[in-house]
């Protein structure tokens, strides 16, 4: 079932996408060659300590870790290791959930790793683009295939990337997963209705080539059957009478929003 949150309830929900978004701030700021992926493990365990949160992912479905390290081509789901060394020119995703007082925060974020080569700069840019199209796609009394054909038509806009299809966004809130599950494509004007209370994850995951995707033999990593890279950025969103507020960006995604039209009133 789609689970409708009141506002006090998305209230709480912000206090943990807030969580959400300082610890990915640190990883961020942490990312350099000869790093391991499991050293920003522990910058996000610790954070979770000094925050009174816990983790989403960790033990969730036996996920052995704090946060996803997925490299290169690897899509989703990285497991951190120690001795996983980021190395120039890599593309770092980081995905990353908090729990507060039982409500979730999720989001990730695509980082270069020194110099990188433009096309996947491009790439990410164009990743996370989309993912702001989907969210501007948010608005009260619209559909559910308004928000996934939004972040379609941003990445067919700007080259022929891949679109990966078996992975998507979904609902969130008392627990990280609900319904709906949010395509990164589709036709507008179709699916559930856009209703205030409605908290969604959009995450598109963009490759340099096909869609198509394998999962290793961990169980978890899933890589792009060509070995192209990809990049995945995502936000958890909730609708509101007002429109889209953004619950894992500092300023409630107010400044990106703008750029595509919509006007939100400022929050905390």
């Amino acid at each position: 079932m789609i689970q409708i949150k009141t506002a006090d309830e998305i209230a709480r929900m912000r206090v943990a996408g807030l969580v959400v978004c300082r610890t990915l701030q640190k990883m961020r700021e942490a990312v350099r060659p000869g790093i391991s992926t499991a050293d920003l493990d522990d910058i996000a365990r610790d954070a979770l300590k000094a925050e009174g949160a816990t983790p989403s992912f960790l033990g969730y479905r036996g996920f052995p870790a704090h946060i996803c390290a997925s490299v290169n081509e690897e899509v989703v789901h990285g497991i951190p290791r120690p001795d996983k060394l980021l190395r120039e020119g890599d593309v770092l995703s980081i995905d990353f959930g908090a729990i507060v007082d039982g409500w979730h925060g999720d989001s990730a974020i695509t980082v270069p790793v020194g110099e990188v080569a433009p096309e996947y700069l491009e790439l990410m840019r164009v990743c996370e683009e989309s993912m702001w199209a989907g969210l501007a796609a948010g608005r009260p009394g619209g559909k559910l295939g308004d928000i996934s054909n939004a972040v379609e038509r941003s990445i067919r806009g700007n080259g022929p990337y891949g679109i990966v299809d078996h992975y998507g966004g979904h609902g969130i809130g008392t627990e990280m997963h609900q319904e709906p599950h949010v395509l990164n494509y589709g036709r507008p004007g179709r699916g559930p209705r856009l209703l205030p209370g409605l908290c969604l994850a959009i995450e598109p995951m963009v490759t340099m080539s096909g869609p198509d995707t394998r999962e290793l033999a961990d169980g978890w990593t899933v890589v792009t059957s060509d070995g192209s890279y990809a990049a995945h950025f995502e936000h958890t969103m909730a609708i509101t009478e007002d429109g889209p507020w953004v619950l894992t960006a500092e300023d409630g995604g107010e400044a990106k929003l703008a750029e595509y039209g919509v006007t939100v009133p400022a929050r905390t």
